[in-house]
């Protein structure tokens, strides 16, 4: 009696075609994980950015105490910036003029950037409540907003 011994080499048509599958599921993962960082990268910088702006505007108002109810209002260029020799504003006209640069950056670094700054009077201090919204892809609008209290003196 004689056996014979068959002897197997290299991979099978089927082995090789369930590692190429294997290997695609594995890249497919790999580029939804990509583009999930993307995604989240594109959110924390449009985050940071709405944070700062509102300390920004925070800081702009706390230095402007005597102009704190005129940021409730409109913005306009009075031509207030130190380096262009607007040192004479008044405070309403100061106020207008920082509303307008924050505006120009709000629409710049957000996308749909709006604002909204509300004046308390009657709290003690008074308070300014500063709201900026802005458009997130796949999660609709997003608001930061911030409550500072500043005294009038």
């Amino acid at each position: 009696m004689s056996t014979s011994v068959l002897k197997q080499s290299g991979f099978t048509l089927v082995e090789a075609m369930v590692s190429l599958v294997v290997l695609s599921v594995g890249m497919i993962g790999i580029a939804a994980l990509y583009a999930q960082g993307l995604g989240a990268e594109r959110t924390a910088i449009y985050r940071t950015q709405a944070v700062n702006l509102v300390a920004d505007m925070a800081d702009r108002i706390r230095s402007n105490r005597l102009g704190q109810a005129a940021y409730a209002g409109g913005a306009a260029n009075n031509g207030c910036d130190p380096q262009s020799g607007g040192a004479n504003c008044t405070p309403a006209q100061m106020a207008a003029h920082d509303l307008f640069v924050w505006n120009q950056q709000v629409t710049a670094l957000l996308p749909g950037g709006q604002w909204q700054i509300q004046y308390n009077p009657g709290a003690v201090p008074p308070s300014v409540t500063l709201n900026l919204t802005w458009t997130e892809v796949n999660q609709g609008q997003v608001t930061h907003q911030m409550l500072i209290q500043v005294p009038n003196n």
